[in-house]
């Protein structure tokens, strides 16, 4: 007799905790089971990107294997692409251009999301997002080389340029990236003989709201906008981009701002998988239950970016798009899921969140665990506490770089690993970076 099969697509947080638990529930185990579609072998610890492009951690660091920690998983490499509810299968092109489909009996979909763009002009061509590994790889390469750059030309101009950082957005992701950059920009010029005599390294932070993490508790705001001022990166509310080139950007108040290096930071919207379903959806998101179950499709579950879950704890609205949503979302869902097929008893997602932590480099951090506002070395405590203690593993290897990033001079070198042209903001794949089909061969 055949196993039913859960199919998970998508290795995000949601989609990474609902596999973990199923495997974990011991109604299912022999009886069912757990596929993964995934574009990669490995879980994105997103919350630490940052520090990868800032030289703080290795890249494996934040990279959790798939087939390490979840081995009775069956694990296929791939994009899905296409999701046909009648027949129950969906289509996936794995990293090699081959093509396959998987079928189901439950359905998970955990997809996540991607760069949310704006109709601005150049950004597409000019700027570089921040939602995957390839994209923190660039940036480290591309800070790195810029500075070294700055370094060898005679041209004033230019080196100003090459040494000028914009970040467009002010949420977590980018304030965070513009906190560490300044610390890793600083740390490459000082062993620069001609750089370190002149300007440092230029950072603005731009954002159109009128403070930054602007949808976080203001206590983290202020706390943020002091530590970020403090280090010398210009905070610029109300602001943002007009137009990009190659050579600069046009701000909203007419200014232009010479520099080689536009981080776009805006915010994400959901994978454009969530519209080839089919479904109803709300703002790009996927419409559920308070169970996590789509509406007409008792067999499909959603979770994470990819879905609108309904918010127990503020009625009318939907669950924010956070980590710490989709983690615990992942787990209501492999519940529910089990319950689906006979074993326990569903139940609806709810959560209060229990604060926020921003890591700003160094010592320095915002948080408010439980209500509590920290800042300083206290909240960089806390804030890493947190880190190790949600991390499904690595947390041995993370913690020992974090100390050696203490006491040790900052090791910056290019790898060239990762070209422009490979990670173009407009993609639907930012966990991979762009390449061309090589072949088309039929999966079984």
């Amino acid at each position: 007799m055949s196993r039913l099969r859960v199919l998970v697509v998508g290795a995000g947080f949601a989609g990474y905790e609902a596999a973990r638990a199923l495997l974990r529930h011991r109604g299912l185990r022999g009886h069912v089971e757990v596929a993964l579609i995934n574009p990669t072998d490995y879980f994105l610890y997103l919350p630490l990107l940052p520090q990868v492009s800032s030289g703080v951690l290795d890249p494996r660091r934040v990279a959790v294997s798939l087939p390490g920690t979840l081995p009775q998983a069956r694990l296929v490499l791939g994009e899905a692409h296409g999701v046909d509810l009648d027949q129950r299968t969906v289509s996936y092109t794995g990293p090699e251009g081959d093509t396959g489909s998987m079928s189901y009996d439950r359905l998970v979909l955990t997809v996540g999301s991607v760069n949310r763009l704006l109709p601005i002009p150049g950004i597409a061509e000019h700027a570089h997002g921040y939602r995957g590994m390839p994209e923190a790889l660039y940036l480290r390469d591309h800070i790195t080389r810029q500075i070294e750059l700055a370094g060898a030309t005679d041209d004033p101009r230019e080196c100003v340029a090459r040494c000028t950082y914009v970040v467009v957005g002010a949420g977590y992701t980018g304030t965070e990236v513009a906190a560490q950059g300044k610390l890793f920009t600083d740390a490459l010029v000082r062993r620069h003989r001609v750089l370190r005599y002149r300007d440092p390294p230029r950072w603005l932070l731009l954002d159109i709201a009128e403070r930054v993490l602007p949808e976080l508790d203001p206590h983290l705001s202020r706390t943020a906008d002091r530590v970020l001022r403090r280090r010398g990166v210009e905070v610029r509310t109300g602001q943002t981009v007009q137009e990009a080139t190659a050579d600069g950007v046009v701000l909203s108040t007419g200014e232009e701002v010479a520099t080689r290096s536009l981080i776009w930071c805006v915010g994400v919207r959901p994978d454009p998988l969530v519209d080839r379903v089919g479904l109803t959806t709300v703002k790009g998101r996927l419409v559920v239950g308070p169970d996590l179950t789509v509406p007409g499709h008792p067999e499909v579950f959603a979770a994470g970016d990819a879905a609108a879950v309904p918010d127990a704890t503020r009625p009318g609205s939907y669950t924010p798009m956070t980590a710490q949503h989709a983690t615990r979302q992942g787990k209501t869902l492999a519940r529910n899921v089990a319950a689906s097929l006979g074993y326990g008893t569903a139940r609806p997602y709810k959560h209060h969140d229990l604060g926020f932590v921003v890591d700003l480099g160094g010592a320095q951090a915002a948080a408010n665990p439980l209500g509590v506002p920290l800042s300083g070395v206290a909240a960089g405590a806390v804030t890493r506490a947190y880190h190790l203690w949600a991390m499904p593993a690595n947390r041995s290897r993370v913690a020992a770089e974090w100390f050696l990033d203490a006491v040790l001079s900052k090791q910056a070198v290019q790898l060239g690993m990762v070209r422009s042209t490979a990670v173009p903001l407009d993609t639907e794949s930012p966990e991979l970076p762009r390449t061309l089909p090589t072949g088309g061969r039929q999966a079984p």
